[in-house]
């Protein structure tokens, strides 16, 4: 048997001795106590607060596990309400805010588990950190009582009667380690610099510098001495408002020497930005979230939000829920199978379009009623608004969403339209099309921000761009793209059609297609360098500029510019290969809008049907047509081409 060592055996070998530190020595006559430097240290409070606050704000819900796969949410059960309502005079968040900042503060906190005298209701009641301590002649390995001690008594509680929180320490178990016990010298040093930095703005003169009296003057008796030193300091040395800017009167050939210290020179931003940095670092909380945004981007900010609630606040949370299902779920009944859970997915979901957006496109369907969305902007309820009203767009075509309004991940659509007797075929780039144009644009952006940044390292401003080399390597890049994706939709055309995929020629495409790919480098290269160009200007690390521009052209400008270009490339791709195979057949193409928002031009031109070889009323022989329409007419273009053969 592996486990052979009985409990009594290590209980026997050591008695507790260690007391719990709660207070920091700041300097050799000067330390204060943890809640004071909460009080009176910015830094320390900041970070704390900002814990407690978002931890505080989640709710805690409670589960039952119905088998491996189910649960069920539990509202009225004991445990749930107690938790929601811990007293009649503390709420849910008040609770597990005090519980946050006492752990932040001493790294221990106590509830009390008590019963309401008058309701006998369960009661959770916080005892202050400084007001218990823990039986020290009992075990060493885990508490067994607790003191609580006030200002008239004291008491005594068993293990049983409470619930109690610690964090790590090396050397009692029983006991948390503050974190401000590391920060000790960070503060000392900041509490030293400033008092220094008081005295020396408080206690100088208000025309800062010294007093030069020449060696030729008459002599100055010690009544003289006495008298201007006096004179002196009534007139220009204290806190008046009335005493500051006056013009100093000088005898006997004096000279005043200016001698200023300025907030630069004594480094007050500098030193109060490095504390918040330090403490910041050892409550693992990412700088950006406490107000230091030297080197935050929006892109950046946005993550280390994400990061927040997984790699900052989750262990935080997983040790909470823990510890309350093992000192606190047991006490109730029928608790088997309860679980609670901080509701941490309310932080991490995106804004409301992007969560209906990607429930419907999950459930292919809405999912709220007309009542539930008059609730969301506390609208009363009309008769007749609890039924889900489905599209019929979505009932007919085996839509992936409502929002849509033809299937996305095949190329092409082709279906046989009874009715006229015509073939009808839709163009639409696939998503593997717009996926890789992402990636290619991606990977030059990638590319370009590493050669920049070495090029502006090195060498002067005025050599740090080379549109030749920009403009060649991009247009080679969506050329090849080109070539590839063109020719996989045109085969793909002509095998719906029922015709030899083989017979897309597109040989008689490739001319076309490079000036295409070098018109839309030319453009894409134009527009990089005017942002590089604006924050260039105004930057203090060069670094940090360049990365911030290449940080939004890899994620946000590819996968708009990937949607543009793909978009385009499909209609090209429809028209030529119907037009290498129409021979004497007549064919036409129709505009088709697929956005819920289209441009007013856009709009207009839905269902505008024209021969196949002629051009829309734009100019344009297909959506996306780069080489007829300006760029703001390209640029985000979703429009989609509908090609018939009689």
């Amino acid at each position: 048997m592996v486990f052979a060592v009985s409990e009594g055996k290590l209980l026997s070998i050591h008695k507790p001795t260690y007391q719990a530190p709660t207070a920091v020595r700041l300097s050799d006559d000067l330390s204060m106590d943890y809640a004071t430097l909460y009080r009176k240290q910015g830094s320390v409070r900041t970070v704390v607060d900002f814990l407690a606050r978002n931890i505080g704000q989640l709710a805690l819900h409670t589960f039952r596990r119905v088998d491996e796969t189910d649960r069920a949410r539990e509202r009225e059960h004991p445990f749930a309400r107690l938790m929601a309502r811990p007293n009649p005079h503390t709420t849910g968040y008040r609770l597990f805010f005090s519980l946050v900042a006492d752990r932040g503060i001493y790294d221990r906190a106590l509830w009390v588990k008590s019963v309401n005298s008058k309701t006998g209701d369960d009661e959770l009641i916080r005892i202050p950190p400084r007001m218990w301590t823990i039986k020290d002649d009992e075990s060493w390995l885990n508490p067994k009582t607790f003191v609580v001690k006030g200002s008239r008594g004291k008491f005594t509680l068993d293990i049983e009667q409470v619930v109690y929180f610690r964090g790590y320490n090396p050397e009692d178990e029983r006991y948390g380690l503050s974190p401000i016990e590391s920060l000790r010298r960070i503060l000392s040093e900041e509490w030293a610099a400033g008092v220094m930095r008081e005295q020396v703005l408080r206690n100088g003169a208000r025309v800062s510098g010294y007093i030069e009296r020449p060696a030729t003057a008459p002599k100055w008796t010690e009544k003289g001495q006495r008298r201007f030193r006096d004179g002196w300091r009534q007139q220009y040395v204290g806190a008046s408002a009335e005493q500051a800017g006056g013009t100093p009167v000088l005898e006997d050939g004096m000279t005043f020497k200016p001698a200023a210290q300025t907030a630069d020179e004594l480094q007050y931003v500098e030193t109060r930005k490095l504390s918040r940095e330090e403490v910041a670092a050892a409550y693992f909380i990412p700088p950006p979230m406490v107000g230091i945004l030297d080197h935050a981007t929006f892109g950046n900010i946005e993550e280390q939000h994400k990061m927040l609630y997984q790699d900052t606040l989750g262990p935080w949370l997983q040790e909470i829920q823990q510890e309350l299902e093992l000192q606190l779920l047991p006490m109730f009944p029928d608790a088997d199978d309860l679980y609670a859970e901080f509701n941490m997915l309310e932080k991490l979901r995106g804004s409301f379009e992007e969560q209906a957006q990607q429930l419907q496109t999950s459930v292919g369907a809405p999912f709220l009623t007309r009542n539930e969305a008059r609730a969301r902007l506390n609208l009363p309820r009309i008769e007749g608004g609890d039924e889900l009203i489905v599209p019929l767009n979505v009932l007919v075509g085996g839509l992936a969403s409502p929002r849509d309004t033809a299937p996305k991940g095949d190329p092409l659509v082709l279906h046989e339209v009874k009715s006229r007797g015509a073939l009808e075929a839709k163009a639409r780039p696939s998503r593997p099309h717009v996926a890789k144009t992402e990636q290619v644009l991606s990977a030059f952006f990638a590319r370009q921000a590493q050669v920049i940044k070495s090029i502006l390292g090195a060498k002067a401003a005025a050599e740090w761009w080379d549109a030749d080399r920009w403009d060649g390597e991009l247009a080679d890049d969506l050329f090849a793209l080109s070539a590839t994706i063109t020719e996989e939709l045109g085969r793909a055309q002509l095998d719906r059609l029922g015709l030899d995929p083989d017979g897309y020629d597109v040989d008689r495409t490739l001319a076309y297609l490079r000036k295409v790919a070098e018109s839309n480098a030319s453009s894409i290269n134009a527009a990089t360098r005017i942002r590089l160009e604006e924050v260039l200007e105004a930057a203090e690390d060069v670094v940090d500029a360049v990365d911030h521009v290449f940080d939004v052209a890899k994620t946000s400008r590819a996968s708009a510019g990937a949607l543009t270009i793909s978009t385009a490339l499909a209609g090209f791709a429809a028209v030529e290969a119907a037009e290498q195979v129409r021979g004497t057949r007549t064919a036409t193409k129709t505009w088709v809008v697929t956005s819920r928002n289209p441009r007013a031009s856009h709009a207009a031109m839905a269902g505008e049907t024209v021969p196949l070889d002629s051009v829309f009323s734009n100019g344009a022989k297909w959506p996306g047509d780069s080489s007829a329409l300006d760029v703001d007419e390209v640029a985000g273009c979703t429009c989609d081409v509908d090609i018939s053969f009689e």
